[in-house]
């Protein structure tokens, strides 16, 4: 699911965004055939409530969006197509795509004919997809849909999704394992910021784009999946201007940015895809030098690439990229 097909950036009319970053932490190498799985049939439900079975775990993947892209690879396997293959390598890198993994169209619109044309024994996608290409996928390959997001509890959220994809790959250790990664990182993170004295200060998180002249600027508001990462370090999200139940993003502008009045609040933001209007479009506004964060140098970029939807290996990139933010 593109958290930019929500009503809330379809109404704001803008383009893809995304996250960023970069970290030290390979992802685990992935297997083409699967690895070690199981030759015997898997059994998942999906999150339509809908089981699929196949006669032996899934190594032909095709992934429509990049949070489930980044799973699969993260869980071993090397999926045979991802949609916008392209941007996925300038937006994650947290799990990266071989070199023979085919683009089979955009997560706007991927093309059934390319995804056929791969013979997969798996499509894995999310379920704010347009539910005309559910069936269409159907008539040749099963298809398992993930949740993609739930403003309510994201992380929870994160990690059912990757036990189910990988329940479908037959690559549950693997998935108990990135995820015991996951929260020893944010065990230690959080200690690492109580120690240095930041347990419970105020963070907010953005990205940002041009709208004709103005600076059009989406916080990840609580219920975020980055939020929620944050304030598993022990930190406390300071954006409580609206945002939408599902993804837990809210548009604001530069004006909006004075509600963030806390002096101790850090900004972070990301722009993986070179254009960074924090640093450019914003430089000589008068608003923004005035704001806290900004007159005490309290503003991070993110590294480039770090997907802010995605799955546990992104989620550890955030952690440590935030974690060095305030501790380096």
């Amino acid at each position: 699911m593109n958290p930019l097909r929500t009503a809330l950036v379809a109404v704001a009319a803008v383009a893809v965004l995304a996250s960023c970053g970069t970290t030290e932490t390979a992802a685990p190498e992935p297997a083409a055939s699967g690895g070690t799985a199981s030759a015997s049939p898997v059994t998942v439900t999906d999150s339509r409530g809908k089981q699929i079975t196949l006669d032996r775990p899934a190594t032909k993947v095709v992934a429509l969006e990049w949070g489930e892209a980044e799973m699969v690879v993260g869980l071993g396997v090397m999926p045979v197509g991802v949609a916008d293959a392209k941007g996925y390598g300038t937006w994650v890198t947290a799990a990266k795509l071989d070199a023979s993994v085919k683009d089979v169209g955009t997560r706007q619109e991927p093309s059934v004919d390319s995804i056929a044309a791969l013979q997969p024994d798996l499509v894995v996608m999310e379920a704010e997809r347009d539910s005309a290409l559910v069936p269409q996928l159907e008539k040749f390959v099963p298809v398992l849909v993930t949740e993609g997001s739930d403003g309510s509890d994201n992380l929870g959220r994160m990690r059912s999704d990757l036990k189910m994809v990988a329940t479908a790959l037959g690559k549950t250790a693997e998935a108990d394992k990135l995820l015991a990664d996951l929260d020893a990182t944010l065990a230690d993170g959080k200690a690492k910021l109580e120690a240095a004295g930041f347990a419970g200060k105020p963070f907010a998180m953005a990205d940002g784009w041009k709208d004709g002249s103005k600076i059009a600027i989406r916080m990840f508001g609580k219920g975020s999946l980055v939020s929620d990462v944050a304030t598993g370090l022990g930190l406390t999200n300071a954006w409580t201007g609206e945002v939408d139940p599902m993804w837990g993003l809210g548009n604001t502008d530069v004006e909006g940015l004075t509600a963030l009045k806390d002096p101790d609040t850090r900004f972070f933001y990301n722009a993986s895809d070179g254009v960074d209007v924090f640093a450019d479009g914003l430089a000589s506004n008068a608003i923004w030098k005035k704001l806290p964060f900004v007159e005490k140098k309290q503003v991070s970029k993110l590294p480039d690439g770090i997907w802010t939807f995605g799955g546990p290996l992104s989620c550890k990139q955030y952690a440590e990229a935030i974690v060095k933010a305030y501790t380096a």
